[in-house]
């Protein structure tokens, strides 16, 4: 979701406001989102790199997270929306923390709709960590080296069990990932869209999903094996 802080910069006015402005157009692209049958949103909120920020815009971004789980659970109710997050968020404050994990507690229990929130997240780390994880399991006996493969690698990164995304789109002309889910990532279809994300709004989205319903997703294959049936095609 870029672009915020130049958003506001064409504008005169502070960088918080065009985070603010962000924050709103989640509420409209969540339901957007929902209204096009997509079970699961993905959004990269907070970054681990973030932290390098200036203090004032990270205090002021932890504040609109405070704000957003607030009012956002009923509308995630009403809608049958489960948030869940991926990332270290024992890192965040006392107080978005608590609201975080009470939100998920609150939303656990649906499966229509899954809102992901990547909070402090980046994937290196998240490599990082699944390494170690399986290294420890290697070395406690619960894991054969040699029987690994990407399954079981998968199972220890933080989104075991969220579906790869089909497709990755990141707003205000920006052309890279960013640290963002890098080994999901590995067939995800990409679309990079001049809009400001406060700007990205639901006409946006849907051309976005359009442009991607006309590509054809070969996974390594060809064309014609597509064709045949011997790979899933764009749905």
């Amino acid at each position: 979701m870029d672009g915020n802080g130049r958003w506001a910069r064409a504008r005169g006015l502070p960088r918080i406001e065009g985070h603010r402005k962000g924050v709103d157009n989640v509420r409209r692209i969540a339901q957007a989102a929902c209204d096009n049958g997509i079970r699961y949103l993905t959004l990269y909120a907070f970054s681990v790199e973030n932290w390098k920020r200036p203090k004032e815009e990270i205090q002021a971004l932890m504040g609109l997270l405070e704000t957003f789980l607030k009012k956002g659970v009923e509308d995630f109710a009403r809608n049958r929306i489960r948030l869940r997050v991926i990332g270290d968020i024992d890192a965040l404050p006392l107080l978005q923390r608590t609201l975080l994990k009470r939100a998920l507690k609150q939303t656990e229990q649906y499966d229509d709709y899954h809102l992901v929130l990547a909070l402090n997240y980046g994937a290196r780390t998240e490599v990082l960590d699944a390494a170690k994880a399986y290294a420890a399991d290697v070395a406690a006996g619960k894991a054969d080296p040699k029987a690994l493969d990407w399954e079981g690698f998968a199972r220890y990164l933080t989104t075991a069990d969220i579906p790869d995304p089909d497709l990755i789109i990141r707003t205000s002309g920006e052309h890279r990932l960013s640290n963002f889910l890098l080994l999901q990532a590995a067939y995800s279809e990409m679309y990079f869209s001049p809009v400001h994300w406060p700007d990205f709004d639901e006409t946006c989205f849907a051309q976005a999903i359009a442009d991607y319903r006309n590509r054809e997703r070969r996974f390594g294959l060809t064309g014609e094996q597509v064709k045949q049936g011997e790979a899933p095609a764009a749905s």
